[in-house]
């Protein structure tokens, strides 16, 4: 037997069909019981009739429970009340599992307990949502590179040195030595653009800082292009076209999710290139004249970014940033050797820093120097060192942090639920 799902439903119309699914629930008016089945592609309403279905399938209303499992056989009818546009007319229904004291009820319930059912909770309507418009972003990502020329070339999770320091790194035993778990797969990509010219990897990244901020995991995932022979501003343009391609597949592609979400998408719709870009000798001015507590030379909070990016109806990119806060990988503005060419894109809404990257440093002697000042042992950088002895050329890159655009993307305020089983300082389960 062909397997039928709720998504294709309107295929359908008029003809008899097998469904299988849960109970998300049910309801009774006399002679007649509805029954709201899920399949984890969409929902539908199922009609049941006591003059259409036997005894024993009739008499279920008393017995089936929310997220009991079962099989519905029955015609398909457009209905433009119901849910999805169309219902089933019920002729039987076969139960596999009743299921027993299901802990998330229709009543209000705290984070914490819900985090504790996180297996549970993302079957729920708006946890589906967020969920599936993830997916759309992590699509879109790889679209958008795979169809402009950008090869895939994965890096490893273990790794022996940092991008930026191991303050906040995870370390672990890797046998007789030690090894920290990656945060950024960056200086690895630099060594693929080499060879493939536009790379990009993608996988989960780890940051031990104790945070406890809505928008910090400690467990996250990235996608992060490198090219060779890009600028900071080539850099800019790629980065731009990327936000835009991504945004604009989730209006096009995830309508009923953000129509579940109650998302004012009137914001999205702006997000189209070109984005406004400021130094952050602007940045730092736009702070200054809306009184906020900032001091020149620090990187950005969130309220700062939320104040800058409030002067704007799109993602704003602020480039040029002091050297001190940047990494020392990021090569110097050639006209202010103070300045780093960094870029940071702030989406709008407050939602804050969505992707940091920049134009690395490509001078070898300069590059170890920067090591030296950053207290690094040149030692753990030798293979990374070679990039610069043996056809270095100009190269930039980025890192785009999943959860905090699927956060913007769907409206929502904290970033545990842009994942499916987050990890923060606190929580390492379920």
């Amino acid at each position: 037997m062909e397997k039928r799902f709720l998504s294709d439903i309107s295929e359908i119309e008029g003809k008899e069909a097998t469904f299988d699914g849960w109970v998300y629930n049910t309801r009774s008016i006399g002679k007649i019981w509805f029954l709201i089945l899920r399949d984890g592609t969409a929902m539908t309403q199922c009609v049941v009739s006591s003059d259409k279905t036997s005894d024993n399938v009739f008499n279920l209303e008393n017995t089936l429970t929310q997220e009991s499992s079962i099989t519905v056989t029955g015609i398909v009818k457009e209905e433009q009340r119901s849910i999805g546009g169309y219902e089933i007319l019920v002729e039987n229904i076969v139960v596999h599992q009743l299921a027993q004291d299901y802990p998330i009820s229709l009543k209000e319930h705290g984070t914490s307990f819900l985090m504790d059912y996180r297996h549970l909770w993302i079957r729920s309507k708006r946890q589906h949502a967020i969920l599936k418009i993830r997916h759309q972003v992590i699509k879109s990502c790889r679209d958008f590179l795979d169809n402009n020329g950008f090869t895939l070339v994965d890096t490893p999770i273990f790794t022996a040195n940092a991008c930026e320091g191991t303050s906040n790194l995870f370390n672990v035993d890797y046998f007789d030595r030690s090894a920290y778990l990656t945060q950024s797969g960056q200086l690895y990509s630099e060594a693929s653009a080499a060879s493939f010219g536009k790379v990009y990897c993608f996988g989960p990244a780890f940051r031990a800082e104790k945070s406890k901020t809505r928008r910090h995991l400690t467990e996250f995932w990235m996608v992060e292009p490198e090219m060779a022979y890009y600028d900071l501003d080539d850099n800019m343009d790629l980065a731009e076209q990327f936000v835009e391609s991504i945004v604009q597949s989730c209006l096009n592609n995830c309508e009923n999710e953000l129509d579940t979400l109650e998302r004012d998408t009137s914001f999205l719709e702006k997000v189209k290139a070109p984005f406004p870009r400021i130094t952050y000798d602007e940045a730092a001015k736009i702070l200054s004249n809306n009184g906020a507590d900032f001091s020149y030379g620090n990187d950005f909070g969130g309220t700062d970014e939320t104040i800058i990016s409030e002067q704007y109806d799109r993602p704003i990119m602020v480039h040029r940033w002091p050297a001190d806060v940047k990494a020392f990988y990021m090569k110097r503005d050639n006209k202010n050797e103070k300045l780093a060419l960094g870029v940071d894109m702030l989406a709008p809404e407050g939602y804050g820093e969505i992707i940091g990257g920049g134009q690395r440093e490509d001078d070898l002697e300069i590059l170890e120097k920067r090591i030296e000042e950053h207290g690094l042992d040149k030692k753990d950088f030798k293979w990374y060192l070679d990039l610069r002895k043996y056809g270095s050329v100009p190269h930039s890159g980025f890192g785009l942090g999943i959860e905090r655009i699927v956060a913007w993307i769907t409206g929502i305020k904290h970033i545990r639920e842009t994942i499916p089983f987050p990890r923060t300082i606190s929580r390492l389960e379920p």
